[in-house]
């Protein structure tokens, strides 16, 4: 059985299988060491979650058991996950066109999540890792171990501890730990950036990739951003649409962020309507300030609290 070990994390470990009719699965197990009740809470709140979630960008549940422990199943993802990929120095380089295909599956699926549910699912762990790739390279959004759902009439939902990963933080979330779709927003503002530079969200300085983006974004030199391993072999008219839509996500102020109704927006519609998010000087000046005062590396990196399984519900080995 440990050889079907694909991930491994601080409260779940996930085996690759196989059903009797031929089908690759993944099995997401709490571990057997953790007596953390906190945790074995949200295990069975990812299954009551995830458990009616249809969407071809969100990773659907198949089957749970509760029997001599708690089990997930689900279908096994072949190419692994965004980060896998993205990361690996053994591969080449992500072709453009597959990166914008991420981009936007991982849009459409998480304006899904927020707008196209039963009730309203804010992810809270939007990232490279938690992104799985179908053979054809369709993106699944997985891991719903942080995720909450909101009652149509609360605007938003305050949570503690912070939890999270670090350099994907929203500024009101660890600061005064609240969430709403905006916390989702600016989380995906940072995925965008990494999928474009392919850079990871924190460089080994603990410099976080939206503060180093940002400027260059400001400046509208958002070819400096771009992957140097593409050598300039990508779509100019795409890029543009990627960096002004993460450019918008990763806005302290969330309520200059975009929805991701406004998001798929940019990315699919159209020429795009720039100064219809043109923020007034004085919100600009008050948002260079907070983040100034407020030195997003640090207390990112003092917020570390983050449990996330390598590749989620990962890659395999022998495809």
């Amino acid at each position: 059985m440990s050889g079907n070990l694909v991930g491994k994390g601080g409260y779940a470990e996930v085996y690759k299988g196989k059903l009797e009719e031929g089908e690759k699965i993944a099995v997401k197990r709490l571990t057997k060491t953790c007596s953390d009740e906190r945790k074995e809470k949200e295990f069975l709140m990812e299954i009551g979650t995830i458990g009616h979630v249809r969407h071809p960008n969100v990773l659907s549940l198949l089957g749970c058991c509760i029997d001599n422990g708690l089990y997930l199943v689900f279908q096994l993802s072949s190419k692994g996950s965004v980060a896998s990929l993205l990361h690996d120095e053994n591969l080449g380089p992500m072709e453009w066109e597959t990166r914008y295909k991420i981009a936007v599956g991982t849009a459409r699926g998480l304006h899904y999540l927020h707008k196209g549910c039963q009730r309203r699912i804010i992810h809270r762990d939007i990232k490279a890792s938690n992104i799985l790739l179908t053979e054809d390279f369709e993106p699944q959004i997985s891991d719903f171990g942080l995720a909450k759902w909101l009652p149509s009439q609360w605007t938003h939902h305050s949570i503690a501890p912070i939890e999270g990963t670090f350099g994907h933080l929203a500024p009101e979330y660890y600061l005064h730990g609240i969430v709403d779709e905006k916390t989702d927003v600016f989380a995906f503002g940072v995925f965008l950036l990494e999928v474009i530079s392919g850079r990871k969200p924190v460089d080994g300085s603990h410099q976080s990739l939206h503060n180093w983006a940002k400027p260059i974004l400001k400046k509208g030199e958002i070819e400096k951003v771009v992957d140097p391993r593409l050598e300039g072999a990508y779509d100019e008219r795409e890029l543009k649409r990627l960096g002004f839509a993460a450019s918008l996500c990763i806005r302290a102020s969330s309520t200059w962020r975009p929805s991701m109704t406004q998001v798929l927006e940019v990315l699919e519609e159209g020429d795009i309507d720039k100064d219809k998010w043109k923020m007034p000087e004085d919100e600009e000046e008050e948002e260079e300030e907070e983040e100034q005062f407020w030195g997003f590396e640090d207390l990112e990196y003092e917020y570390d609290t983050s449990m996330s399984l390598p590749d989620s519900i990962g890659s395999t080995s022998d495809q």
